[in-house]
């Protein structure tokens, strides 16, 4: 019984889903545009910070290199 019940419940909620996004296409399209802007702003400054890091990281295995040759 609580496989179909599953199932019905599942098939109920796509149901709600569809109509859903039918009536709340403008809402949903917003929604999916300030997720999409988000993702790249929050990508990018991860990326920015890796990038940072990743050059400080470089400058100061040259500095240890040049410490160690003296």
């Amino acid at each position: 019984m609580g496989k179909m019940l599953s199932v019905v419940g599942g098939a109920i909620a796509i149901i709600i889903g569809v109509i859903l996004l039918i009536a709340w296409n403008e809402a949903f399209v917003l929604g999916l545009q300030f997720t999409v802007m988000a993702i790249l702003i929050f990508g990018g400054l991860i990326a920015l910070i890796a990038g940072l890091s990743e050059i400080k990281d470089s400058m100061a295995a040259k500095s240890e290199e040049k410490e160690e040759k003296k």
